[in-house]
């Protein structure tokens, strides 16, 4: 079975890494995300610094978008898929006295959670969802007939996926929070019985969301547990895998926006952070895959945020001993 090569885990300190697949439709999103508004200044020297986990190949047309429309240049810092929360988070936090980003793009809710309890982002209008994506189960329509699919999470543990799921590694990403959140749900007992028959069941364990959906499409396994926005990427590349539509025990992951506490370009941070949370930027979001328009059916986890965070330490450290022991 695969296993990350690194350390990682939910902690913020966490940090590993690999290559996001990137498959040349930047052209056409660029297009897409061309809305048409004329630039109220062409002021070159205006800038926002941004720290972005949303895909590069989505961000960037919409970075691009922005100047158009305001004459703010973007230069954003992007990160691969594993590491692309924790990893950001990490600088945010490094840079706390002294910001050197104005605006933070997550891609999954509790990490923006966990940086506005440490006061990272500034104290009024500092943070906000918008759009949204979730976690699902993929599966490989060549092995599995749709009727055969687990119709919750908690039946991941059944002897007949023994060798043939895949999911990214539990300590880090929205592989991490939805864990978090099952923890919470079925409390501690049941989550941890259900954890190391997980474990007993030899899943593969990847580096990333889209290295499921792969090993998904490749047969060697066939089911995955991955995000939304990964299982769309596949079926645009005409992979060989498809959405159980109906599975309890998922949840929503907004993106979310923040603008860093006491960053140097506020104004345009300000801009930024409004301009992200337009229904137009979400429309085009919306039809390129990154977010989605409907939510799986079925039971969808409703997360107490502060009660996660206050007992995240613990939390990451029981998946770091099941999962990586």
């Amino acid at each position: 079975m695969s296993r990350p090569g690194s350390s990682s885990c939910l902690s913020i300190r966490a940090q590993t890494g690999f290559s996001r697949w990137l498959c040349g439709v930047g052209a056409l999103l660029v297009a897409l995300f061309g809305f048409g508004s004329q630039p109220m200044r062409a002021d070159s020297t205006r800038v926002v610094h941004v720290y972005c986990a949303q895909d590069q190949v989505y961000a960037e047309p919409i970075f691009e978008a922005f100047h158009r429309s305001t004459g703010i240049r973007v230069l954003p810092v992007f990160d691969s898929e594993a590491v692309k929360t924790v990893g950001l988070a990490n600088r945010l936090i490094a840079e706390r006295r002294h910001p050197v980003a104005d605006v933070y793009w997550g891609n999954e809710e509790l990490r923006a959670r966990q940086l506005a309890a440490m006061v990272i982002f500034r104290e009024t209008n500092g943070w906000t969802g918008f759009g949204q994506r979730s976690r699902r189960i993929v599966y490989n329509p060549q092995r599995l007939a749709s009727a055969r699919v687990p119709k919750s999470v908690s039946e991941l543990t059944n002897s007949a996926w023994n060798g043939r799921l895949s999911l990214a590694f539990p300590g880090f990403g929205s592989t991490a929070t939805h864990f978090l959140a099952l923890r919470q749900a079925w409390g501690e007992a049941r989550w941890q019985t259900w954890c190391r028959a997980l474990a007993a069941n030899k899943p593969y364990l990847e580096e990333g969301n889209s290295q499921v959906v792969r090993r998904v499409a490749r047969g060697e396994a066939w089911i995955g547990l991955t995000d939304s926005d990964d299982i769309a990427a596949g079926i645009r590349e005409g992979l060989s895998v498809a959405m159980a539509t109906s599975v309890d025990e998922l949840m929503v992951l907004p993106n979310t926006v923040a603008v860093v506490r006491e960053c140097p370009h506020e104004e345009a941070a300000q801009a930024l952070y409004m301009y992200l949370q337009q229904r137009a930027v979400t429309g085009k979001l919306v039809e390129v895959g990154a977010l989605e328009s409907t939510l799986p059916d079925g039971q969808l986890l409703q997360p107490d945020w502060p009660a996660i965070l206050r007992d995240l330490d613990r939390g990451a450290s029981q998946i770091r001993r099941i999962f990586r022991p």
